[in-house]
């Protein structure tokens, strides 16, 4: 599935914080860090307290994300947290 981008949802309680596209996703569960590339199996993981690291053709994009959770599939990552903003 190379070419093909993660389209990508970080969503807070009461706002959605950022979307579009990115090639990899790096976010903190309780199990560890995880890194998320297109073609990743599905997956549902417990967000731990932490940073959210966006990776995207213009960048590296950081949000913060608290108590929460994480899926993936068929490239879509949703970021689901009760508090989460993008870091400055």
């Amino acid at each position: 599935m190379a070419g093909t981008p993660l389209e990508v949802h970080v969503v807070a309680a009461d706002r959605e914080v950022w979307a579009g596209e990115a090639s990899m996703l790096v976010a903190r569960t309780v199990e560890g860090e995880l890194g998320i590339l297109p073609g990743h199996e599905p997956l549902l993981g417990v967000l731990a307290e932490g940073e959210v690291r966006i990776h995207t053709e213009g960048g590296i994009i950081l949000a913060k994300a608290d108590r929460g959770f994480l899926s993936v599939e068929n490239n879509t990552v949703m970021v689901v947290a009760s508090q989460a903003e993008l870091v400055a």
